[in-house]
C-alpha cells in the first residue's frame, strides 16, 4: 500500500506528534522522530501549539516566509533515506557533511537544499524526480 497523505493529514500528523510530546503521551517511533524534528526548531514552536490557526494556512515562495511543514516533512524524508541508504550513497553524503559542518542537523539542512532542487527539476521539466541530481548536487 502507498501512502500518500493529503497536506491536512501531513500537516495534522505533526500537530499530534507535538501535541503528544508536550503532554508527556507515549508516541510511535514515527511520532517521536517527527517531535525530535520539531524540538530543534524553536521557531515553530508557536506554528505547532495552535494548529486551529495554521492549519489551512498557505505558504507562498513569493511572500519569503519558510513553511515550516514541508521543512519538517522534509526532516522526515532525508531521515528515511539515510536509514535505507536510499538513493545509495545517500547515507556516506551525510556521514561526510556532519563531519564538514559540524552537525547533522545542519547537514541535513544541505541535503534539504539538494533534495529541493531535484524536486524543482523534474517539477519544471515535468520528469520523474532523478537521483543523480541530489547525488550530484551533494557532492559539489
Amino acid at each position: 500500500m502507498f501512502f500518500n497523505p493529503s497536506r491536512d493529514e501531513a500537516r495534522n500528523f505533526l500537530f499530534e506528534a507535538w501535541r503528544k510530546r508536550t503532554s508527556n503521551e507515549i508516541l510511535t517511533p514515527l511520532e517521536d522522530l517527527a517531535a525530535q524534528l520539531i524540538a530543534k526548531h524553536p521557531e515553530y514552536f508557536s506554528v505547532f501549539e495552535d494548529p486551529e490557526r495554521y492549519l489551512g494556512r498557505e505558504y507562498l515562495p513569493e511572500a519569503g516566509e519558510p513553511n515550516p511543514f514541508l521543512h519538517l516533512m522534509m526532516h522526515l524524508a532525508i531521515e528515511e533515506q539515510i536509514s535505507i541508504d536510499q538513493p545509495q550513497g545517500i547515507r556516506a553524503h551525510f556521514v561526510r557533511l556532519t563531519h564538514e559542518l559540524e552537525s547533522e542537523h545542519e547537514a541535513q539542512h544541505r541535503m534539504m537544499e539538494c533534495l529541493g532542487e531535484m524536486i524543482w527539476r523534474a517539477q519544471r521539466d515535468r520528469t520523474a524526480p532523478d537521483a543523480s541530481v541530489y547525488l550530484d548536487c551533494l557532492a559539489s
